[in-house]
């Protein structure tokens, strides 16, 4: 057998149909799901309808760590149904509090050499424990939940080899802002990030997991790192050591593509608002004042991450035009913070601390002020996603943010001293799975509650022969889903009642396109866009939303892989302009005919759609595979499922 990536052994060992060529399609067996409230009450939804009793994977788990303000009923009754469907169907249910979905599965039920599939884009974060870990939307999660395979384009695999040492007051969060600083949001799509090299060895699992949950920012499909010595010993601190399984590369394989990074040319960076690839070094936008400083999330989770902030702030304090929130990742990082005294260090320099969650990463409180400069840890940036719409938030390391809390401006902080404090890690770690529930051997008999808030998913009819159809909007390039369908405070409770949250589609794009459509009875319409349509989260409510509002295609440059793949599962026609210039010819209220769209899709032919006012030819492409376009003719993936298991429509 020729020699082997780490990426090409796990695909080989899950794969259940197609060749790993490159751009080809496969399908992969998965072993663990994860999904979190923001998704997963519609994954549970989705399941159910599915009529199995129980899930078939090893293990699935279910994270509640979006949702977590209870202004009124909406999220605590959502809360309640998660929580007894979990129990229904054999999912394992991290309660409120418990902590961010991707530190607390590694912590507890990651496991080297598995596939895991999760309904948040950021599960690639599982890579750093030598997983092959992807993002997807929340029906294909709830396919995988029963045992059925995930279908995608077979990945290129990118070596990333790391060398030297990284300098004093640089982390794991530049070296992936250094990343980003190279490809940008675009140039990750269709690749998987395999690291490599003898900088390995000073990167705990942790600064692994900071490195492969911001490739998704580069719209990769995953991030691997082998299982080594840094992975067992972070197993064997969580009390988890017999989980270990060493994963390599084999030492003579072949990649696609293979780049350095000399840790040692490394400086503290910093991505400007409003992109995470927006990056440039500290030192070029230092003085620049800021009102808040924020470290925490999925982004940087661990301990150190908060521990080395402590640290740095004992016995000063933080510029009192700062707010210096505190977001600790997990339970269990806040119960480290606490017994190690770094929880005082923070709260006598004037930090806010906040419970373990998502919190102000996705718009859930702590939005800045109007005008105001905020420095975050997390991994997006886009526009508005803060929860204040001006917003100008900055994406840097955790000692970044700090040296900047201490003096109220953009710092760089090797100006605060030629080292950081040192940390070396509690050995073990204190588990505490006191908020996380193991599912009952047997669900039958638990009753799944419903409040008032929980709307079945509605129906989707199937794809038309002709479409005659007036574009919606008109977007540009590198449109998020937190454009396409917010997060936040207001929105995020709604997101198991689809008429209601499509309400908000597009706000954020053509804050008045989702009136617009419900004038029109929402009668079928088209989005047009620019390239990498759809990149950032994976939540499919951006796909869904459109759906009940209309649109049944989008004519883009290029989209991001798994909003492409949401919309084919609600059976929304994704194409691309033959001729990307042709996005700038289009207007809003363009009405467009597809002639034949139904019989040449069928066909696995290219579209062509025809401009009525005079009569303009637009050619479209595509690269669907037959199931995706089987999925697309019944309306949608649950519509074919249904079909094939012969449970009958909605």
């Amino acid at each position: 057998m020729p020699a082997q990536s780490l990426t090409s052994q796990l695909i080989a060992e899950h794969l259940v149909a197609g060749s790993p060529t490159a751009g080809t399609e496969i399908a992969l067996r998965i072993d663990q799901t994860l999904t979190q409230d923001a998704t997963g009450t519609l994954v549970m939804q989705q399941f159910a309808q599915l009529g199995l009793p129980r899930v078939l994977t090893a293990v699935s788990a279910q994270y509640v760590d979006h949702n977590l303000l209870q202004v009124d009923h909406r999220n605590a009754d959502d809360h309640a149904f998660l929580r007894s469907a979990c129990r229904r169907f054999g999912v394992w249910f991290s309660r409120p509090g418990n902590g961010v979905s991707h530190p607390v599965h590694m912590q507890r039920l990651g496991q080297p050499g598995a596939t895991l599939l999760g309904s948040d884009s950021h599960t690639p974060a599982a890579g750093a424990l030598g997983m092959l870990a992807i993002g997807a939307g929340g029906l294909d999660v709830a396919l995988a939940m029963a045992g059925r395979p995930f279908h995608l384009h077979m990945p290129h695999v990118r070596r990333v080899v790391l060398t030297g040492q990284l300098p004093p007051w640089v982390s794991a969060k530049d070296v992936v802002l250094e990343l980003l600083r190279r490809h940008g949001v675009r140039d990750g799509v269709g690749w998987i990030f395999e690291y490599a090299g003898d900088g390995l060895a000073q990167l705990d699992a942790m600064d692994r997991h900071v490195i492969a949950n911001m490739g998704a920012e580069m719209g990769a499909t995953s991030s691997v790192f082998p299982a080594d010595a840094a992975v067992r010993a972070f197993l064997e601190r969580q009390g988890r050591g017999e989980a270990f399984t060493e994963r390599t590369a084999d030492p003579s394989a072949s990649y696609d593509a293979e780049e350095v990074v000399v840790l040692d040319q490394l400086e503290p960076l910093i991505a400007c608002p409003s992109s995470p690839g927006n990056v440039v070094p500290v030192r070029t936008v230092a003085g620049r004042e800021i009102h808040q400083a924020y470290i925490g999330s999925s982004a940087n989770p661990g301990l150190r991450d908060l521990v080395v902030p402590a640290l740095m702030v004992r016995g000063r304090h933080i510029d009192p035009a700062v707010s210096f929130d505190i977001n600790p990742s997990t339970r269990q990082m806040l119960g480290e913070l606490s017994r190690g005294g770094w929880l005082d260090d923070l709260i006598s320099a004037g930090a806010r601390i906040h419970q373990a969650g998502c919190n102000g990463c996705i718009g859930m409180g702590q939005a800045p002020a109007t005008g105001r400069n905020s420095l975050r840890t997390v991994p997006r940036n886009f526009p508005g996603r803060s929860g204040t719409i001006e917003d100008a938030v900055y994406l840097c390391s955790p000692e970044t943010a700090t040296a900047s809390a201490l003096r109220g401006v953009i710092t760089d902080p090797r100006d605060l001293g030629p080292a950081p404090p040192r940390f070396k890690p509690p050995a073990p770690l204190t588990a505490d799975d006191a908020l996380l529930e193991a599912p009952p051997a047997d669900g039958t008999a638990v009753i799944i509650e419903r409040g008032p808030n929980i709307v079945d998913p509605p129906s989707l009819d199937v794809l038309p022969a002709v479409l005659t159809a007036p574009v919606l909007l008109v977007a540009g390039d590198d449109v998020s889903t937190d454009e396409i369908l917010p997060a936040g405070a207001e929105v995020l409770p709604l997101r198991s009642n689809i008429p209601a949250i499509s309400r908000y589609a597009f706000a954020r794009v053509d804050d008045g396109a989702a009136a617009r459509a419900m004038a029109r009875d929402r009668a079928p319409s088209v989005v047009v866009a620019g390239a990498n349509y759809g990149q950032g989260s994976s939540r499919e409510h951006a796909a869904l939303a459109p759906r009940y509002l209309g649109v049944r295609a989008v004519l883009a440059v290029s989209y991001a892989r798994i909003h492409a793949q949401n919309l084919i599962n609600f059976g929304i026609l994704p194409l691309r302009f033959a001729d990307p210039s042709q996005h700038q010819a289009l207007a809003a209220d363009d009405e467009l005919v597809f002639p034949e769209l139904r019989q040449r899709l069928d066909a696995g032919e290219d579209i062509v759609a025809e401009r009525q006012s005079d009569g303009l030819v637009i050619a479209l492409t595509h690269n669907l595979s037959r199931d995706q376009i089987r999925a697309i003719l019944a309306g949608g993936m649950i519509n074919l499922v249904r079909d094939e298991l012969g449970i009958g429509s909605n």
